[in-house]
């Protein structure tokens, strides 16, 4: 039986050609079929160029499965999620390789309401089912519908603020030739009939498979200094910048300073925490001493999740949670399904400025200057699991705490870190913190890399 290696924990990425083509495409749609037993599934894709073609093999396996097939175009990720759940179908399916360099593709998958799939049950059995390929395929073939949902996905990120309490501001909005400018234009249409004054500047927004200005990863260092540049050229309050499929997104201070996004989760708990008394915050354990002393501060429950929207989002699920966050700039809310969203996030700190007076810059410096962070440091180490090793072996008689909830935490009373392996790429994530020392973080980031760098 052969194995398809385009399946990752919780998503499918792969090399086109090599790992993903349009059969590969057609096999996963009709296990989806076979394993999940749908008889409506939402469709979407990227603006990518091969999306569409691999979209065509997804609906054709499903629709040979006897499963009618809600079409809603090039989209983004998100847009999938209210989908299926507004349109109430069984699943839903976005082609999409986000981030992820031009010769790959792939695709996320959620059951009914949007539900994450179980990286160790559902998604297993889905690749399971296609890579046997043995299908028994239906007498009579579903339906392929085109569906517009456009209008009401925006209607719904609307709602998640009160229009009438934002003042005027300048924004700029950063698209990276993704599929997020169609979905923002129709939020600003709606926006604007409200009369809300917010006045905003577009900036690499028409969908571009070429992606021409590189491949939209705001997380990137390289990629910051254009959207930077823009934010201090054009005088804007904040600006926001997406990635290929919209469902993260960043930002940038009116100094054109790119925040980190584990603070951004700190100021959104904040917002949700004061719409909603008492209510719980999941937040992943890479970073964690801000978003908890925020949320506790504020009468809630921080409660950690495995990184990665899978374990997110069923955490939240779990707990009722009307927030997650991560700081990969992953954002999920209660009242979207319990899903990620990166056209909520910038709506709620635009509100939040508004409401405060105050800008981002100066909501952010305080809390960074409390907690400050390595941000995220990335290997490629061929023994990812020994460096684990090596670094608890050779830290762990400082240490106060050691958890290996999501790849290990070490906890030193004044300093923490968190060492991981990434579930989509062959890399270990290393981030520090400390309690208000910047200094110290570069002191114990060094050491860490040190250890490091014998194993690579």
């Amino acid at each position: 039986m052969r194995q398809l290696t385009c399946f990752k924990s919780y998503d499918i990425r792969g090399k086109l050609g090599e790992e993903l083509d349009e059969a590969i495409a057609y096999d996963i749609g009709a296990a989806i079929a076979q394993s999940m037993s749908p008889k409506s599934v939402v469709l979407g894709g990227d603006c990518r160029e091969t999306s569409a073609a691999l979209k065509a093999a997804v609906a054709r396996g499903l629709q040979d499965m006897g499963v009618d097939v809600l079409d809603i175009g090039m989209c983004g990720t998100e847009e999938v999620y209210f989908a299926t759940d507004h349109l109430n179908a069984d699943a839903g399916v976005e082609v999409t390789a986000s981030h992820n360099p031009i010769n790959y593709n792939g695709m996320k998958i959620v059951g009914k309401g949007s539900r994450p799939l179980s990286p160790e049950v559902e998604m297993t059995a889905i690749r399971r089912s296609a890579e046997r390929a043995e299908f028994i395929r239906a007498d009579v073939k579903g339906t392929l519908t085109d569906v517009n949902i456009r209008e009401a996905y925006a209607a719904k990120i609307c709602s998640f603020i009160d229009s009438t309490k934002l003042k005027p501001l300048k924004i700029l909005v950063n698209a990276g030739n993704g599929t997020a400018g169609p979905a923002f234009d129709e939020i600003a249409k709606q926006l604007a009939a409200q009369g809300v004054p917010v006045t905003f500047v577009r900036m690499d927004h028409e969908a571009d498979s070429s992606f021409p200005n590189g491949i939209p990863n705001p997380l990137l260092p390289e990629n910051q200094p254009r959207t930077a540049a823009a934010v201090i050229e054009h005088n804007v309050d904040f600006g926001v910048a997406w990635d290929g499929d919209f469902d993260r997104c960043f930002f940038f201070d009116h100094t054109g300073e790119f925040v980190d996004g584990y603070y951004i989760v700190g100021l959104l708990a904040q917002q949700a925490l004061a719409a909603n008394k008492g209510a719980t915050i999941i937040h992943d354990p890479r970073m964690i001493w801000n978003t908890q002393e925020i949320v506790t501060g504020l009468g809630g429950k921080a409660v950690p999740a495995r990184t990665g929207h899978a374990y997110q989002k069923a955490v939240m699920r779990e707990h009722g949670a009307v927030y997650g966050g991560e700081m990969s700039a992953h954002h999920y809310f209660r009242d979207f399904s319990y899903c990620d969203s990166g056209m909520i996030p910038w709506l709620m700190v635009a509100e939040l400025v508004s409401n405060t007076g105050t800008s981002l810059a100066d909501l952010i410096a305080s809390r960074k200057a409390k907690f400050p962070g390595s941000g995220e440091q990335n290997f490629t180490i061929g023994n990812p699991a020994a460096a684990l090793e090596l670094v608890e072996t050779e830290l762990a008689s400082e240490a106060q705490m050691i958890e290996h909830f999501d790849g290990l935490s070490m906890d030193f009373g004044d300093w923490r870190l968190n060492l991981r392996m990434s579930g989509t790429e062959p890399l270990v994530r290393l981030n520090i913190e400390t309690r208000g020392d910047e200094a110290a973080v570069a002191v114990h980031l060094k050491r860490v890399v040190g250890l490091l760098k014998t194993l690579t």
